[in-house]
């Protein structure tokens, strides 16, 4: 069973074709020896998720950033004890980064724009010949946007009102891409909804005349694998669960 699903991921997310950084290491990560019954879904391959996931009976856990961000390091502390628990138990591990946020369908980007209703979209913001995001034309008030926005990430979002109060061209990149203000301005959008950016940001938006949304990374960041989870359910027959381990960025 999980040769079959890696294979399925592994063709539908376009891991072999799409840059990431090199710590994402997209794919499977750590295999067990074949069997799955129940799916765990998470943000981050972190030591308590790796204990949830096995808690909740999991055979595979999949998940947006995974266990070797930091690059290569010794099999010792957290990051052993975080192995050893997911090998005990027999829980596999799948992670997927850039291809689950560009995903035309389960991505990140593409969910979070399903959830505010901004209709049709076009690829946006390019990266390595990416489009990492998406972009809509909209007319919508910018505080109305702002309620969507906090309704659909379940939590307050941080504005930075530079832009106009009717907005009309808006830019959705999950993660961290407030850094990429100036780049999605030069691309014509009046509004930039992202999880995070550095403290320049703020003012750069201001000067640039754009609204620019922090909705938190992790928390712009839990559509994908929920909706990966749910794909497996409806091929596989796979009971899933998603585990909660917001880091409040």
């Amino acid at each position: 069973m999980l040769e079959e699903i890696r294979a399925f991921l592994d063709t539908e997310l376009r891991i072999a074709e799409i840059p990431d950084y090199p710590g994402a290491m997209n794919g499977l990560q750590l295999a067990n020896e074949g069997e799955v019954g129940r799916v765990a879904a998470a943000v981050d391959a972190s030591l308590p998720v790796v204990e949830r996931a096995v808690s909740a009976g999991a055979q595979l856990l999949l998940v947006h950033h995974g266990m070797f961000w930091q690059g290569a390091q010794p099999l010792t502390g957290a990051f052993y004890r975080k192995v050893r628990a997911a090998m005990d138990a027999g829980l596999a591990i799948y992670a997927s980064h850039l291809p689950l946020d560009v995903h035309p369908e389960w991505g990140n980007n593409a969910e979070l724009v399903r959830a505010l209703e901004l209709g049709e979209t076009t690829p946006f913001l390019d990266w390595k010949g990416l489009a990492v995001g998406l972009r809509a034309e909209v007319e919508i008030d910018r505080s109305e946007l702002a309620g969507r926005l906090e309704r659909v990430v379940g939590g307050t979002v941080h504005l930075c009102p530079g832009g106009p109060e009717t907005v009309r061209r808006i830019g959705v990149v999950t993660g961290g891409a407030g850094s990429e203000v100036a780049r999605a301005a030069a691309e014509g959008v009046d509004t930039l909804v992202t999880g995070e950016g550095p403290h320049w940001s703020y003012p750069l938006a201001e000067e640039l005349g754009v609204n620019l949304f922090y909705a938190g990374h992790y928390a712009t960041e839990t559509f994908g694998v929920r909706a990966l989870a749910a794909e497996l359910e409806r091929r596989f027959g796979l009971a899933w669960d998603f585990i909660d381990h917001p880091t409040g960025l």
